[in-house]
């Protein structure tokens, strides 16, 4: 049981120099000139330093360490104070941010890795690839498509990076820390799978037009050019959409693995330190996002890359044939053959995927950092050697 210590203050100024901790293990009973009219107030006016003293003091006692002493309520009310809406704010802007920048970045690599699978016996290979692009049509080709990349993927970024963080921290008040704990790798799969479904709504025109303008650099001189054009010319859904389930096949599974598998393995590479991230500098946490980054990224890299070819090629005008998106991606199978599908530009994918998603998360924790806001981990309620990851 905890021992209570009564604490007779004579104002309600007087609690102010308590945090929000203490007051919740102190019972402080208010006492006024009115209930002690014989008595001088200012011999129970506490002066700055007997506060201080008084916070530097033990209150309470348990049976146990009292560094197991946990308020039930701990995590809601650390949640309410940092993980509001101005937290899932900064999540989304620095989610926008990180994606727009490494896709933006990698836009050269994207631009080869499209045109292998689009067009794999002229270009066979990323280096070669690279110059016959550059020779043949300059070396401003290599960034075609580089507007609705930065933009797409800063959108994308909004709502995958944000809603993960969402979606994590509405789990954990729900389940609450132990059995969130208990089951993190779910939550990291459902909050990553939600979050791409609906960031996909978004990206998936953008796509369209940035593989529409790769593969045909002449089809128009701008995004905004080639989004009207491709709009008049097949409509808004074939236009923008017929690449939508190829997309969510990509995404989803990509998103899923590249979140969980980071999560794993950043914990994985905490304990061989030895650390906790809140033990660890920033320069070690940044290090850690980086090396598990890469990880996660050639896992999801592998995972989606079937997805992926087959999104490439349906929308390359006139690939698959007529008819509905079904059908198209059916003959776009029997054509190229399960196993093309799931190795043409794979190598190349998983240079840029990896380094790609190790940009990712450790651009996103150096902005969320600069924004003031503290990344989310998940915590062990039943470790007491350190606060967790």
């Amino acid at each position: 049981k905890i021992r209570t210590t009564k604490i007779f203050f004579s104002s309600e100024h007087d609690i102010k120099f308590l945090s929000y901790e203490r007051r919740q293990r102190i019972r402080i009973i208010k006492m006024s000139s009115f209930r002690l009219p014989l008595v001088n107030r200012d011999l129970y006016q506490p002066s700055s330093q007997t506060m201080e003293t008084l916070l530097t003091k033990e209150v309470t006692s348990t049976s146990t360490s009292s560094s197991e002493f946990k308020h039930p309520t701990a995590f809601t009310a650390h949640s309410k104070k940092e993980y509001g809406l101005d937290y899932f704010l900064r999540g989304a802007l620095a989610g926008g941010i990180c994606c727009g920048v490494t896709h933006g970045a990698l836009t050269p690599v994207d631009v080869v890795k499209t045109r292998m699978q689009l067009d794999p016996s002229k270009y066979s290979g990323m280096i070669s690839g690279a110059s016959k692009i550059a020779a043949e049509e300059g070396a401003g080709a290599l960034l075609t498509g580089l507007a609705p990349t930065c933009f797409g993927y800063f959108v994308q970024g909004w709502f995958k990076f944000g809603g993960v963080e969402y979606f994590k921290i509405k789990a954990v008040e729900t389940l609450g820390e132990q059995k969130a704990w208990d089951n993190k790798t779910n939550i990291y799969l459902g909050a990553a799978a939600g979050a791409e479904f609906i960031a996909d709504v978004f990206l998936c025109p953008l796509e369209a037009t940035r593989i529409r303008l790769v593969s045909n650099p002449s089809y128009a001189s701008s995004m905004p050019g080639a989004m009207a054009k491709m709009a008049s010319e097949e409509g808004i859904v074939n236009a923008f959409y017929s690449g939508f389930g190829p997309i969510l096949a990509k995404q989803i599974p990509y998103t899923m693995a590249k979140f969980a598998v980071q999560g794993a393995a950043a914990d994985e590479i905490y304990k061989a330190m030895g650390k906790t991230n809140k033990e660890c500098t920033s320069s070690e946490n940044l290090s850690v996002s980086l090396g598990s980054g890469v990880i996660a990224g050639v896992s999801a890299a592998i995972i989606s890359h079937p997805a992926d070819t087959l999104l490439s090629k349906i929308n390359k005008a006139g690939a698959g044939g007529t008819g509905s998106m079904m059908s198209r991606l059916g003959n776009i199978i029997a054509e190229t053959g399960m196993v093309k599908l799931a190795t043409q530009g794979l190598a190349a994918r998983c240079v840029m995927i990896g380094t790609l998603t190790a940009g990712q998360f450790g651009i996103f924790d150096v902005v969320m950092n600069a924004l003031g806001a503290s990344k989310f981990h998940f915590h062990d309620p039943s470790d007491t050697s350190g606060d967790g990851h």
